[in-house]
Protein backbone atom coordinates (compact mmCIF):
# COMPACT_ATOMS: atom_id res chain seq x y z
CA UNK A 1 0.00 0.00 0.00
CA UNK A 2 1.76 3.47 -0.97
CA UNK A 3 0.98 6.08 1.89
CA UNK A 4 1.20 10.07 0.98
CA UNK A 5 0.73 12.76 3.71
CA UNK A 6 -1.07 15.67 1.40
CA UNK A 7 -1.68 18.36 4.45
CA UNK A 8 -4.37 20.54 4.13
CA UNK A 9 -6.98 23.24 5.04
CA UNK A 10 -6.25 26.33 7.75
CA UNK A 11 -4.78 24.39 10.05
CA UNK A 12 -2.23 21.86 7.71
CA UNK A 13 -3.40 19.21 9.34
CA UNK A 14 -1.68 15.77 7.95
CA UNK A 15 -4.36 13.97 5.15
CA UNK A 16 -3.55 10.98 3.88
CA UNK A 17 -4.32 9.42 0.93
CA UNK A 18 -3.68 5.58 0.84
CA UNK A 19 -3.40 3.59 -2.27
CA UNK A 20 -3.78 -0.35 -2.66
CA UNK A 21 -1.00 -0.30 -5.47
CA UNK A 22 -2.88 -3.90 -6.99
CA UNK A 23 -6.37 -2.65 -7.38
CA UNK A 24 -5.92 1.10 -7.41
CA UNK A 25 -8.44 1.45 -4.75
CA UNK A 26 -7.91 3.89 -1.90
CA UNK A 27 -8.86 6.44 0.58
CA UNK A 28 -8.77 9.39 2.57
CA UNK A 29 -7.99 10.46 6.03
CA UNK A 30 -9.27 13.52 7.77
CA UNK A 31 -9.42 15.81 4.40
CA UNK A 32 -9.34 19.48 6.79
CA UNK A 33 -9.97 21.53 3.47
CA UNK A 34 -9.91 20.66 0.25
CA UNK A 35 -6.60 19.89 -1.41
CA UNK A 36 -6.29 20.41 -5.53
CA UNK A 37 -3.15 18.59 -5.50
CA UNK A 38 -5.12 15.80 -4.02
CA UNK A 39 -7.83 15.35 -6.38
CA UNK A 40 -5.10 15.86 -9.16
CA UNK A 41 -2.78 12.83 -7.86
CA UNK A 42 -5.75 10.92 -7.69
CA UNK A 43 -7.20 11.21 -11.15
CA UNK A 44 -3.80 11.29 -12.71
CA UNK A 45 -3.00 8.11 -10.85
CA UNK A 46 -6.27 6.88 -11.96
CA UNK A 47 -7.34 5.51 -8.07
CA UNK A 48 -10.94 4.56 -6.90
CA UNK A 49 -11.79 6.66 -3.68
CA UNK A 50 -13.87 4.41 -1.62
CA UNK A 51 -13.74 6.00 1.41
CA UNK A 52 -13.10 9.06 2.87
CA UNK A 53 -12.52 8.40 6.60
CA UNK A 54 -12.61 10.51 9.56
CA UNK A 55 -10.64 10.00 12.77
CA UNK A 56 -13.15 12.75 15.00
CA UNK A 57 -15.45 15.47 14.24
CA UNK A 58 -13.16 18.65 14.99
CA UNK A 59 -13.67 21.16 12.22
CA UNK A 60 -9.52 21.08 11.62
CA UNK A 61 -9.80 17.37 10.20
CA UNK A 62 -13.03 17.62 8.54
CA UNK A 63 -13.61 20.83 6.34
CA UNK A 64 -12.53 18.98 3.33
CA UNK A 65 -15.36 16.35 3.18
CA UNK A 66 -17.98 18.16 1.26
CA UNK A 67 -16.20 19.80 -1.37
CA UNK A 68 -13.76 16.31 -1.81
CA UNK A 69 -17.29 14.23 -2.04
CA UNK A 70 -17.83 16.61 -5.67
CA UNK A 71 -14.51 15.63 -6.34
CA UNK A 72 -15.45 11.64 -5.25
CA UNK A 73 -18.79 11.17 -5.88
CA UNK A 74 -19.21 7.59 -5.22
CA UNK A 75 -16.94 7.69 -1.80
CA UNK A 76 -18.13 6.82 1.42
CA UNK A 77 -17.83 9.11 4.35
CA UNK A 78 -16.95 6.73 7.25
CA UNK A 79 -16.81 8.23 11.38
CA UNK A 80 -17.43 6.52 14.51
CA UNK A 81 -21.22 6.09 15.62
CA UNK A 82 -20.47 8.79 19.05
CA UNK A 83 -19.04 11.66 16.78
CA UNK A 84 -22.52 12.10 15.06
CA UNK A 85 -23.30 14.99 16.84
CA UNK A 86 -20.33 16.65 16.46
CA UNK A 87 -20.01 16.57 12.87
CA UNK A 88 -23.60 17.06 12.05
CA UNK A 89 -23.13 20.74 14.34
CA UNK A 90 -21.05 23.46 13.14
CA UNK A 91 -20.73 24.39 16.63
CA UNK A 92 -19.87 21.39 18.18
CA UNK A 93 -17.08 20.96 15.78
CA UNK A 94 -15.75 24.22 15.54
CA UNK A 95 -15.75 25.61 12.21
CA UNK A 96 -17.81 28.04 13.13
CA UNK A 97 -14.23 29.61 14.56
CA UNK A 98 -13.00 29.63 10.58
CA UNK A 99 -15.74 31.71 9.07
CA UNK A 100 -17.34 28.92 7.14
CA UNK A 101 -19.59 26.36 9.27
CA UNK A 102 -19.38 22.67 8.20
CA UNK A 103 -21.70 20.07 9.06
CA UNK A 104 -20.93 16.07 7.50
CA UNK A 105 -22.84 13.57 7.49
CA UNK A 106 -21.46 10.25 7.61
CA UNK A 107 -22.52 6.95 4.82
CA UNK A 108 -20.73 4.12 7.32
CA UNK A 109 -20.96 4.55 10.78
CA UNK A 110 -18.48 2.17 12.84
CA UNK A 111 -18.67 0.44 16.10
CA UNK A 112 -15.41 -0.38 17.54
CA UNK A 113 -14.01 -3.58 16.13
CA UNK A 114 -15.87 -2.90 12.64
CA UNK A 115 -13.69 -3.35 9.89
CA UNK A 116 -13.99 -2.65 5.70
CA UNK A 117 -11.79 -3.91 3.04
CA UNK A 118 -9.87 -2.23 0.30
CA UNK A 119 -8.19 -4.32 -2.34
CA UNK A 120 -6.86 -7.07 -0.08
CA UNK A 121 -6.36 -4.94 3.11
CA UNK A 122 -8.48 -4.72 6.17
CA UNK A 123 -9.13 -1.54 7.67
CA UNK A 124 -9.88 -2.08 11.29
CA UNK A 125 -11.77 0.73 13.03
CA UNK A 126 -10.63 1.18 17.16
CA UNK A 127 -12.27 3.27 18.91
CA UNK A 128 -9.75 5.72 21.23
CA UNK A 129 -11.96 8.53 23.08
CA UNK A 130 -10.63 10.84 25.02
CA UNK A 131 -10.04 14.09 22.76
CA UNK A 132 -13.32 13.67 21.58
CA UNK A 133 -16.38 11.01 22.03
CA UNK A 134 -15.90 9.48 19.11
CA UNK A 135 -12.75 9.30 17.93
CA UNK A 136 -10.79 6.72 16.54
CA UNK A 137 -8.07 5.16 14.90
CA UNK A 138 -7.35 3.41 12.18
CA UNK A 139 -5.23 -0.13 12.14
CA UNK A 140 -4.13 -2.13 8.93
CA UNK A 141 -2.59 -4.67 10.70
CA UNK A 142 -0.63 -6.63 7.06
CA UNK A 143 1.00 -2.89 6.54
CA UNK A 144 2.24 -2.66 10.31
CA UNK A 145 0.26 1.29 9.78
CA UNK A 146 -2.21 3.25 12.26
CA UNK A 147 -3.82 6.19 11.22
CA UNK A 148 -3.93 7.81 14.80
CA UNK A 149 -5.73 11.17 14.29
CA UNK A 150 -5.18 13.03 17.10
CA UNK A 151 -5.32 10.09 19.86
CA UNK A 152 -1.31 9.77 19.40
CA UNK A 153 1.97 11.78 18.14
CA UNK A 154 4.94 11.74 18.91
CA UNK A 155 5.50 12.04 22.76
CA UNK A 156 2.82 12.62 23.17
CA UNK A 157 -1.35 12.53 23.45
CA UNK A 158 -4.02 14.54 22.19
CA UNK A 159 -5.33 17.62 23.80
CA UNK A 160 -8.63 16.71 26.32
CA UNK A 161 -9.88 20.18 27.17
CA UNK A 162 -12.37 20.09 24.58
CA UNK A 163 -15.93 19.66 25.33
CA UNK A 164 -16.12 15.91 26.00
CA UNK A 165 -12.16 15.51 26.22
CA UNK A 166 -11.42 13.14 29.04
CA UNK A 167 -7.66 12.75 29.86
CA UNK A 168 -8.32 9.39 31.81
CA UNK A 169 -10.49 7.63 28.54
CA UNK A 170 -7.45 8.92 25.95
CA UNK A 171 -4.50 7.15 28.62
CA UNK A 172 -6.73 4.02 28.99
CA UNK A 173 -7.35 3.67 25.13
CA UNK A 174 -3.34 4.11 23.95
CA UNK A 175 -2.55 1.76 27.02
CA UNK A 176 -4.93 -0.87 26.11
CA UNK A 177 -5.86 -0.43 22.30
CA UNK A 178 -2.86 1.36 20.57
CA UNK A 179 0.63 -0.07 23.05
CA UNK A 180 -0.26 -3.62 22.55
CA UNK A 181 0.18 -3.08 18.84
CA UNK A 182 3.72 -4.59 17.03
CA UNK A 183 6.11 -2.40 18.20
CA UNK A 184 7.13 -1.70 14.23
CA UNK A 185 3.41 -0.27 14.04
CA UNK A 186 4.00 3.35 12.14
CA UNK A 187 1.67 5.70 13.86
CA UNK A 188 0.69 8.32 11.29
CA UNK A 189 -0.81 11.16 13.17
CA UNK A 190 -3.27 14.19 12.75
CA UNK A 191 -0.07 16.53 12.97
CA UNK A 192 3.76 16.48 13.56
CA UNK A 193 5.64 13.85 12.02
CA UNK A 194 5.31 9.92 11.81
CA UNK A 195 5.91 7.58 14.68
CA UNK A 196 6.09 4.15 15.95
CA UNK A 197 4.19 2.16 18.92
CA UNK A 198 7.71 0.63 20.26
CA UNK A 199 8.82 4.43 20.48
CA UNK A 200 6.24 5.92 21.95
CA UNK A 201 5.82 3.18 24.42
CA UNK A 202 9.95 3.62 25.67
CA UNK A 203 9.50 7.55 25.52
CA UNK A 204 5.82 8.81 26.24
CA UNK A 205 5.45 10.40 29.64
CA UNK A 206 1.72 11.36 29.04
CA UNK A 207 0.43 7.66 29.64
Amino acid sequence: MNITCMPSGALGVNTYLAVDEGTKEGFIVDPGGHNPKLTEKVKSEGVDIKYIILTHGHSDHICGVNDHMKDFPDAKVVAYEAERPMLEDARLNQSTMFGTPQTVSADIWVKDGDELKLGDHTLKFMHTPGHTPGGMCVYIADEHVLFSGDTLFCQSIGRTDFPGGSFRDLADAVHNKLFVLPDDTTVLPGHMGATTIGFEKGNNPFV
